[in-house]
């Protein structure tokens, strides 16, 4: 069950038990990683919290917060229903690219198939920000290098920070 706010005639946000949620455990793992979470096909609300759940299964992740869900418009290919968005910070070890092997595995899982540039999905997941470093691969650009331009990043991200300290975010450069 979701609450929902509309911010405006484009936007809405949406919140429940998990979104935002502030996960109150100190980690062993090395480095805080914020995945940005996205989808417009499907049950994507639903889709979010079995995202969440499934993070806190995978043994070399540990799951410290996530942000509420935005409903927006698309972009870029905009013939299609709108999107929900969110973000998840995660505390790992792996690297970069062992992170985004991770990412692209657990949307293979939840159905993703890849037809062309911003195309309907049943879910997106994006390496905003990871620890305070910047990767620049032909793969992988982090920080990702649209973030501070898109609310379906900010909005969720701000109510992220909010329930946080601050200090915890210094960082990952925000």
């Amino acid at each position: 069950m979701f609450l929902a706010r509309r911010l405006d005639e484009e936007h809405t946000v949406y919140v429940n038990h998990f979104f935002p949620k502030k996960c109150r455990v100190s980690s062993p793992l090395r480095h805080r990683v914020v995945i940005g979470v996205g989808g417009n096909v499907g049950d994507t609300k639903r889709r979010m919290h079995h995202v969440w759940v499934h993070l806190g299964k995978l043994p070399y992740l540990q799951r410290l917060g996530s942000g509420v869900i935005l409903k927006n418009p698309p972009f870029g290919y905009t013939h299609q229903a709108d999107f929900y968005n969110t973000v998840m910070e995660v505390a790992t070890s792996l690297s970069p690219r062992q992170f985004l092997r991770v990412l692209w595995r657990i949307e293979k899982r939840f159905g993703r198939v890849r037809s062309f540039a911003n195309a309907p999905r049943t879910l997106d997941l994006d390496m905003l920000f990871f620890e305070g470093r910047r990767v620049n691969y032909p793969e992988l650009i982090v920080p990702h290098p649209h973030w501070a331009k898109r609310l379906s990043v900010v909005i969720p991200l701000k109510s992220m920070v909010k329930n946080k300290r601050r200090r915890d975010y210094e960082n990952l450069n925000l």
